[in-house]
């Protein structure tokens, strides 16, 4: 019996004695408590060394009982190391305290939200873009982010997409790229097709909903989106990337780093291509770009020469599938070929193509072709601890076209004299057509930070000019003309000065409670001269004040109450002032905004809960008016607002198992709109408006429920297996409520496997493969719609931008 014991008890030692446990925790900083993404975590004797994840957390596996020491780094911080005794599994919370190392994130600072802001925001690191960066434009990889909408022209994600929050479209979303204005001076919109794979060079994105804080360039009247470019790596790497997919859907990067040379130095730079033939028919996409940069580090300076853009060649499919086309309606579609005008081949097509697919383009070279290229130079300086300066210049170049052809176009039309051929004048002739843009975009940021004791000050802004022509050629004509080659039948110019400056504070009132205030001036002086449909001439000024005051209180460590009110002002967009009758002119909209909420964070989860309220002056929009020359106007519409809850949070249910999801639940109303419609008679020969009043109705493409879930499951460590989920309930495709004028809501899946190695010789080898609407759902996410009385009926014509079926990505990517 005692030896039966005593080899019994040997047994139960030595399996003690290998027992395998697991040192895991949370990386923060000690000083916001924002988790901090790829810090470096080394147990040594262990030789394992590992990074936290996009949540800050770290696991190191397989660790036998004994005592360790562990040493956390990361950049900007000091090394912090601690000895940790292993006797079973390990959980830990490690604080990292800033150093006064100057970082890239200075760049962005003055631009962006943090803990003790009281305001909703939401931020992407580099690892979360990664894993959803299999190509497509950058409003996929934020499709998942609170209250977001994305659509995409081509069906597929490549090409022309876009993004709504809140409801809010591209031009009332304000966006920065290291601090520095994306959007479109005139249009005031956002084209990500310009910067194809800048995903690829982001650090992080920035999402902020509301007002938000101050920043430059275009007014945030829904939503800001500011993103940062690649920071310092001090080891040199290589990446190569490749995908592959759907519709003939294929991308190639290839990207490197020097890491930090001479202990100054940093080089980093990005080449991709990116290729496909979209869902809609002809729709495809040919996108070229690159990304360099250079930085000197000094131990108090930092310089830092960054230069990006690309060229994109994409197929338009722009004018969207008729629902008659949809639902496959023949007498419908022949409605529709009716009311457009088109011709017996224009009718063919569309009584032939796919009814999810139909592109009503079918001129070989209906393309639309532009580059652009960005030029940034960045420095920054440390005077003291206390006090830190960052300022940069930057010049923007593009230019392109897009090309039509028109048929049976009017000559006249152009400003081209009818052809005399025999005894006949033609004044009718298809032809070809480019639409030109050539514009420059340069200026200035600053910011100037001060933080000592209870006080965080920012004291920036910038200086920015735009200058765009826009023309028209003939390229091409059946008959011949009497125009010469490079004949322009229009050209106008604007001209753009957009200057701001802003001062925010935080304050720590008491241990718990601080207080922000934000208040920015900008100033905006825009000029433009020419013909298009008709002449113009404009001139206008704006000074604009945006106030914003805010309490954040810290119930405990991580759990916070904060509340904010913010005023925002955006003067109208170029097409605005062109189309506007003669002597009537447009005025500026004027946002106020309510912002509060509760944030909570434990390690394992985390909460957030925001009421806004936003509550629109003047806000321009589509209500069916028309111009002396049939466009359709913008006008400013009194009483508006939106008023809503955003839920998000994230837990991790185990190991294994982790739960991110967010809701948004809103009412987005007109109290009184007034929709236009014009009566052409019975013979078309009449032009009256008819005014028809509505009360209480839904403010466009402004969805009452929004949701979004990812579900992330890990049967091993190298696999991740993610349930992507998205819900967007019924939109209105006009300001009427209208149900015969509506997006039907849809519940999409996606499936994400991602498969990682770290074989010898290489950093990380990892396979992906993206299912998109994994359940073949169909649906349309963006859409428009028109009508009159003609005819001696009432006509009314909705198109709509349906999105792909069952499609995949695969991708390879390989780091060394």
């Amino acid at each position: 019996m005692f030896k039966l014991i005593f080899t019994g008890t040997l047994g139960f030692l030595s399996l003690s004695a290998g027992a395998q446990f697991t040192i895991s925790g949370l990386v923060r900083d000690a000083k916001t408590k924002e988790v901090l993404t790829l810090a470096s975590v080394q147990a040594e004797g262990l030789n394992k060394t590992t990074n936290t994840d996009e949540q800050g957390r770290f696991e190191i596996k397989g660790v036998s009982a004994g005592n360790y020491i562990l040493r956390i780094k990361f950049l900007g911080y000091f090394d912090k190391t601690d000895t940790i005794s292993v006797k079973g599994n390990v959980e830990l919370d490690i604080l990292l305290e800033g150093s006064t190392q100057l970082t890239d994130e200075i760049v962005v600072t003055a631009t962006r939200a943090s803990e003790k802001s009281p305001t909703p925001y939401t931020t992407l690191n580099k690892i979360a873009i990664q894993k959803q960066n299999f190509g497509q434009d950058l409003p996929f990889i934020l499709n998942w982010t609170p209250s977001l909408v994305t659509t995409s022209d081509a069906g597929a994600g490549v090409g022309y997409t876009g993004l709504r929050i809140r409801g809010s479209d591209a031009t009332r979303i304000n966006v920065t790229i290291n601090g520095i204005p994306f959007n479109d001076s005139e249009s005031q919109g956002v084209y990500w097709v310009d910067v194809p794979d800048i995903a690829t060079s982001s650090q992080s994105i920035q999402i902020q909903r509301g007002v938000g804080t101050s920043t430059n360039g275009a007014g945030a009247f829904g939503a800001s989106i500011n993103l940062q470019t690649n920071t310092r790596s001090d080891k040199p790497y290589a990446d190569l990337i490749n995908s592959y997919g759907s519709f003939n859907t294929h991308r190639h990067t290839a990207g490197f780093g020097t890491g930090l040379m001479n202990n100054k130095f940093v080089f980093d730079g990005r080449a991709s291509l990116i290729k496909s033939d979209g869902f809609i028919d002809r729709a495809s996409s040919n996108l070229k770009s690159y990304y360099f940069s250079g930085g000197y580090y000094g131990k108090k300076t930092i310089i830092k020469a960054i230069v990006f853009g690309g060229n994109e060649v994409t197929y338009q499919s722009w004018y969207g599938v008729p629902e008659s086309r949809l639902r496959n309606d023949i007498n419908g579609m022949l409605a529709t070929a009716s009311a457009e005008g088109w011709d017996a081949q224009q009718t063919n097509n569309l009584l032939n193509s796919g009814s999810r697919t139909f592109n009503a383009y079918t001129y070989m070279n209906q393309v639309d072709n532009y580059s652009q290229d960005h030029y940034q130079l960045h420095l920054s300086h440390q005077f003291n601890p206390a006090l830190t300066a960052n300022a940069a210049v930057h010049y923007t170049y593009g230019r392109g076209y897009y090309e039509e052809f028109k048929d049976s176009a009017t000559l006249a039309g152009y400003g081209v004299p009818g052809a005399i051929i025999g005894n006949d004048t033609i004044n009718r002739s298809d032809l070809v057509r480019r639409l030109w843009l050539n514009n420059h975009f340069y200026g200035t940021t600053y910011s100037l930070k001060y933080e000592k004791g209870k006080l965080n000050s920012v004291l920036g802004g910038g200086w920015n000019h735009y200058e765009g022509d826009h023309y028209g050629e003939i390229t091409w004509a059946r008959i011949a003309l009497t125009t010469p080659k490079d004949f322009r039948y229009y050209f106008n110019r604007g001209n753009k000065y957009d200057f701001n400056v802003f001062w925010k504070n935080n304050y720590e009132l008491t241990d718990k409670l601080n207080g922000f205030i934000d208040l920015q001036y900008r100033s905006v002086a825009y000029h433009a001269t020419g013909t298009e449909d008709a002449a113009f001439d404009f001139r206008v000024k704006y000074n604009f004040f945006n106030p914003k005051i805010g309490l954040t209180y810290e119930l405990a460590v991580n759990n916070q109450l904060y509340a904010s009110y913010s005023v925002g002002n955006r003067e109208p967009i170029r097409e605005d002032f062109v189309n506007a009758p003669k002597g009537e002119q447009p005025r500026h909209e004027t946002l106020h905004d309510i912002e509060a909420g509760w944030r909570f964070r434990k390690s394992n989860y985390a909460l957030n809960i925001n009421y806004y309220r936003m509550d629109y002056k003047n806000q321009l929009v589509l209500t069916g008016k028309l111009n002396d020359v049939g466009t359709a106007l913008r006008t400013n519409v009194d009483n508006s607002f939106r008023e809503g809850i955003e839920l998000d949070g994230g837990i991790k249910l185990s190991p294994r198992f982790t739960w991110n999801t967010n809701l948004a639940l809103s009412r987005n109303k007109f109290r009184n709109f007034t929709e236009v419609l014009y009566d052409y008679g019975v013979n078309y020969d009449q032009y009256i408006s008819v005014e028809k009043s509505h009360k209480n109705t839904d403010i466009s493409f402004s969805p009452g429920v929004i949701a979004g879930s990812t579900f992330s499951y890990f049967p091993v460590g190298a696999l991740d297996v993610t349930l992507l989920t998205k819900y967007v309930g019924l939109q209105f495709l006009d300001n009427t409520s209208d149900h015969g004028r509506k997006i039907d809501p849809y519940f999409m899946n996606d499936l994400r496997i991602r498969y990682t190695l770290k074989p010898e010789g290489v950093r990380e080898l990892s396979i992906s493969i993206l299912v998109n609407n994994i359940l073949d759902l169909k649906y349309s996410s963006n859409g428009y719609t028109y009508g009159y009385f003609g005819g001696g009926s009432t006509v009314r014509q909705n198109y709509y931008y349906p999105q792909a079926g069952r499609n995949f990505l695969a991708m390879v990517t390989i780091r060394f």
